[in-house]
């Protein structure tokens, strides 16, 4: 079993069934496994989207000035932060949330040597606003946070995929689910797992990843225990 892991949660998925904002039920049933998780031991380290909210590149597309649109994306993972970190203390679990832009009257600062010693106090930990800089996606902050934290692995959680394929499920009903790939095949055939900076962060850091669907409860558990669900992604 892993025993510091960062889990990686998508904008959509707090969002559930609904086509924009924060699901409370769902952030709920999130914070469920995520205790589930929490009772086994494992410290853990959360990063959070914001494309529930604010997608800055679609911002971008529209005409918005990118740098200005990023900013107020990772506006929106602090608020999805906070809604997790919500759910997770009416659960009983104690929780701090660390931003990389100053929001001091909601959130603390994000200091690495605080991070770990709020983990090793039993903390869950939850990073928001991003890295703090534009044109950084929150797949990128997410292997950052993980390198930085020393966590011995990456969960990705999504939304209602099982994991990698050769193409989209969703387009394409004859889509192969791989269990095991490198990042250098991720890269090569321009999967889009996460963005290629992250992808290449974790490759020359040897960060295994682990891409799983977070809408089968049980999951995240079967994944910090180190069962085999979804797809390892690993490094040559």
């Amino acid at each position: 079993m892993y025993k510091r892991i960062l889990l990686k949660l998508s904008g959509e998925a707090l969002k559930g069934e609904t086509s924009y904002g924060i699901d409370p039920k769902t952030v709920n049933e999130i914070a469920e496994q995520i205790k589930d998780a929490k009772q086994l031991g494992v410290e853990i380290g959360i990063v959070v989207g914001g494309g529930n909210i604010w997608r800055g590149k679609t911002a971008e597309g529209l005409g918005m000035d990118r740098a200005q649109a990023d900013y107020m994306g990772m506006l929106a993972t602090i608020m999805n932060g906070l809604a997790v970190q919500d759910a997770l203390e009416q659960h009983g679990v104690p929780t701090r949330v660390m931003t990389a832009i100053d929001c001091d009257k909601v959130a603390e600062p994000y200091i690495r040597r605080r991070a770990i010693r709020h983990l090793e106090k039993g903390r869950v930990v939850i990073f928001v606003g991003g890295l703090g800089s534009p044109y950084f996606s929150t797949d990128t902050a997410c292997v950052l946070r993980a390198t930085e934290i020393e966590a011995e692995v990456v969960l990705m959680a999504k939304n209602h995929t099982e994991g990698v394929y050769d193409s989209d499920p969703r387009k394409n009903p004859d889509a192969k689910l791989f269990t095991e790939i490198t990042f250098s095949e991720i890269l090569e055939k321009n999967l889009q797992v996460m963005d290629s900076t992250a992808a290449s962060l974790c490759k020359d850091n040897k960060k295994p990843l682990i891409v799983f669907n977070m809408n089968k409860r049980g999951n995240i558990v079967k994944a910090v225990q180190g069962d085999k669900i979804g797809t390892l992604v690993k490094v040559e």
